[in-house]
């Protein structure tokens, strides 16, 4: 029984968004006659939501610091939004030239605003809500207040094209055969993973509870590649946000640096008594975020092929809502990537049922606060009662 509890409290938010895809299915099916799980929504699902989960893993190392958030993640993607503008449009500048300028600014961004968070100790929701205002009046004055486009072809074609391209035959199988790849790959980390554990004497799930999760996700993989092989195929930006995904998971969970996160989210003054360096974690925490504002940036422009003086509005909200509602703690610590996710396709399901609903946008906001402060009174919640244990 304790362990059916503590499996249910840790797939809590991916119960919860399986019960909130099935509503949908409900509400808009009685509603409309359609339904939410379609071909075409899966892939709007994706490019729509992709700037969330890239920000979402940046953001959630912020908050494992400390707790810590950035509140001018949008401000930079509109910042350097105008900047590839400039770079691609007006200096018809090579691609990857463009591309690399674009990083190594939000780079310099975050570290910026990392070296006052950092060494300096003011306060990181004074110096990104400074960030937040100064970065968006920057890049009115680069914009001018004017709309820049269009974006190149052979910019936008690096992060708006499908796979296999013009070749409609070649789609389901692309994808179901790419599906097959993912699912072996997962399969074989979970059995390396178990015998690992097993070797090092560590505890470890029961084979059943291990198998239903394979299944499960392996399960979801092939289904949702079905899906885009009936649309368009494998979205480019998929294959981009499952290199992010993995590699930011990989560095929180399997390396030194990333364990070194959580013991200062945990407890910054014994994580520095125990000789690690507090200060470079959290420069570090907010340079990274800047690089991965900056790809988010142009992710955006290349979907919408345009800069516009008043994107990025919300965004910091998204991220930080995405990593809230998938389980990270207010106060640092606890979180992972897979959370992050899980919380960012929460939010992107919510958005897309309620439009396809007809759901007014007030109240589309309305839910969206209640389900994050519900996320962290949920959080809150469950620390008093092991604190009470």
């Amino acid at each position: 029984m304790a362990r059916t509890k503590e499996l249910l409290r840790k797939n809590s938010m991916l119960i919860a968004l399986i019960f909130i895809i099935v509503l949908f299915e409900i509400v808009i099916n009685v509603r409309s006659g359609s339904y939410l799980i379609t071909p075409m929504n899966i892939t709007n699902l994706i490019n729509q939501n992709s700037y969330v989960v890239i920000l979402a893993c940046g953001m959630l190392i912020c908050i494992l610091s400390g707790g810590n958030i950035d509140l001018s993640v949008g401000s930079q993607v509109v910042l350097i939004g105008a900047l590839a503008g400039v770079f691609l449009i007006d200096m018809r500048m090579n691609v990857w030239l463009a591309i690399g300028l674009c990083l190594l600014a939000g780079i310099g961004l975050g570290a910026w605003q990392g070296f006052w968070i950092a060494y300096m100790r003011i306060p990181a929701f004074i110096v990104t809500l400074a960030g937040m205002m100064t970065f968006r009046g920057m890049a009115q004055l680069i914009l001018g207040g004017f709309t820049k486009s269009p974006f190149r072809e052979d910019f936008t074609r690096y992060f708006n094209s499908f796979l296999p391209g013009d070749r409609p035959e070649m789609r389901l199988p692309v994808a179901l055969t790419a599906a097959g790849v993912i699912c072996a790959v997962f399969i074989a980390a979970q059995i390396i993973g178990r015998v690992r554990k097993i070797r090092k004497k560590y505890d470890v799930e029961k084979v059943a509870v291990t198998a239903v999760r394979t299944a499960v996700v392996c399960a979801v993989a092939m289904g949702i590649a079905y899906m885009l092989g009936l649309d368009r195929g494998i979205p480019v930006i998929l294959i981009l946000l499952a290199a992010v995904v993995a590699a930011y998971s990989y560095y929180t969970k399997h390396t030194v640096p990333g364990r070194r996160l959580y013991a200062m989210g945990g407890n910054e003054k014994a994580a520095k008594l125990s000789g690690i360096n507090t200060n470079r974690i959290l420069f570090f925490a907010y340079t990274n975020m800047g690089f991965l504002s900056a790809l988010a940036a142009l992710v955006c422009v290349a979907r919408f092929r345009a800069a516009t003086p008043s994107a990025g509005m919300g965004f910091e909200l998204d991220a930080i809502g995405a990593c809230f509602i998938g389980g990270a703690s207010a106060y640092g610590g606890i979180g992972t990537i897979y959370g992050a996710v899980i919380g960012a396709v929460f939010m992107g399901v919510l958005n897309i049922g309620m439009s396809i609903a007809g759901m007014d946008q007030y109240w589309q906001s309305t839910i969206k606060g209640i389900v994050l402060l519900t996320a962290v009174v949920f959080d809150i919640m469950s620390r008093k009662r092991k604190q009470a244990a």
